[in-house]
């Protein structure tokens, strides 16, 4: 697979919608995830990345403008362990309760489907990594409607064992802009990780939609010690 710009190809969509990117940074030293909300609607921008132990949650930055909390409010990374979980909805829960009761990724995972977001029906997009002695791997999830289609739900699983420095994999709920918005297509893409976290953070935030970016939030993790350091960026100040 051609490793393509990110940057570059977030500045040629202006909605991929919610974005999740899982790789390694070109010295090895670090496990990387990324992961961006954007939003068309009042209700979807209205929203803030805050800390939450040792992830993070969405939280309205106006609460009296929030009009449905279903779809927008919930953890989008969740920790269990060497574990970080990462996903668009709510099911970062369901594979943070059924992993802790030693099911896997994927089998947690069959027990949901795409959003009931008609006549999008958006992707649910999860990710995990597992980070613990010197070692490191990681896997990612689409859940989505068949073509539109909301009787059948396809279900893709990409999992990534020892994993390139300097690569990393990218997936989004949307192919581009539209009504219905357009499922994403696909194996995640392949991409460019950097070293420095902020620069890499930045590169993403400024190549995101400006008028359709939210929030963003990048996690550097130190695969030797487990220690980590995060980054949010958020519109809403």
């Amino acid at each position: 697979m051609e490793s393509i710009s990110i940057e570059k190809e977030l500045k040629e969509n202006s909605y991929p919608g919610r974005g999740i990117i899982i790789g390694k940074s070109p010295n090895g030293k670090y496990a990387v995830t990324a992961y961006f909300i954007m939003g068309r609607s009042e209700n979807s921008r209205n929203r803030v990345f805050v800390e939450d132990g040792e992830g993070i949650r969405t939280q309205a930055f106006d609460p009296s403008k929030l009009s449905d909390p279903s779809l927008i409010i919930y953890a989008p990374v969740r920790v269990l362990g060497n574990k970080t979980i990462v996903t668009n909805g709510d099911q970062t829960d369901t594979i943070y309760e059924l992993m802790d009761k030693q099911q896997t990724f994927e089998q947690s995972l069959r027990t949901r489907e795409f959003e009931p977001d008609a006549p999008n029906y958006t992707p649910r997009i999860s990710g995990i990594m597992h980070v613990g002695n010197g070692e490191y791997n990681y896997a990612m999830s689409i859940l989505k409607s068949n073509n539109g289609n909301p009787d059948a739900c396809n279900r893709y699983t990409f999992a990534y064992t020892n994993p390139v420095a300097g690569e990393g994999h990218f997936i989004h709920t949307y192919k581009c802009d539209g009504n219905p918005l357009p499922s994403f297509e696909g194996e995640p893409k392949l991409v460019a990780i950097k070293d420095d976290m902020n620069e890499f953070a930045n590169d993403l935030w400024t190549s995101l939609n400006e008028d359709n970016k939210v929030s963003l939030f990048v996690r550097y993790i130190d695969i030797e010690t487990g220690k980590y350091e995060s980054v949010i960026i958020n519109k809403n100040k």
